[in-house]
C-alpha cells in the first residue's frame, strides 16, 4: 500500500459540491491498495503512518507524530499514486488493485485508523473528488508498504 502524506494547516474535500471531509492542523494522506495487497500492508502502512515524526518539537526538529500532536487526519483513496509511468505517455494502472478490492482496503484503513486516532475524515472512494489543502512547510512524504515476496 501506499500513502502520499503531506503536513497541513487545513484540509478538505468537496463532492458534488458539499463537503464530505475536513480537517484543520494535521496530515492529507492520499492512500492507494496496490494488486497484491492484503489487511497486513494496510495494519503496516497505518502503523507506520501514525508513528511517522512530521511535526515540529519545541526546537523545530520533526520529532512529533500525528498522535503525538493530535492533529486531524484526512485520508483521501487515490488509485492514481500506483500508476506505472515507465514507458509512453499514458500512465498504466494495472499495479493498483482491482476498484473492488480497493475500496475493502481503503474501508479497513478508515476503520483501523479511527480505532486509534480520534479525529479522522475521508473523502469517498470512487468519486470525483476536489480536494483542497494548505501544504504547511511544505512538508511531503510517500510511504510505502509491499507484500513480502
Amino acid at each position: 500500500m501506499i500513502a502520499l502524506l503531506q503536513r497541513v494547516t487545513q484540509a478538505a474535500v468537496i463532492v458534488d459540491g458539499m463537503a464530505v471531509g475536513a480537517i484543520d492542523a494535521g496530515l492529507m494522506v492520499l492512500v492507494c491498495a496496490e494488486r497484491d495487497d492484503t489487511e497486513t500492508q494496510a495494519d503496516a502502512l497505518l502503523n507506520k503512518l501514525l508513528a511517522y515524526r512530521v511535526f515540529p518539537d519545541d526546537k523545530g526538529k520533526m520529532n512529533r507524530s500525528i498522535v503525538d500532536v493530535a492533529g486531524g487526519l484526512l485520508l483521501v483513496p487515490q488509485f492514481t499514486l500506483a500508476a506505472d509511468t515507465q514507458s509512453g505517455t499514458r500512465p498504466s494502472f494495472t499495479p493498483a488493485a482491482t476498484p473492488e478490492r480497493g475500496a475493502v482496503l481503503f474501508n479497513y484503513f478508515v476503520a483501523q485508523a479511527r480505532s486509534r486516532h480520534p479525529l479522522v475524515e475521508t473523502g469517498r472512494f470512487g468519486a470525483h473528488m476536489q480536494v483542497s489543502l494548505i501544504n504547511d512547510g511544505p512538508v511531503t512524504f510517500w510511504l510505502q508498504v509491499r507484500p513480502q515476496q
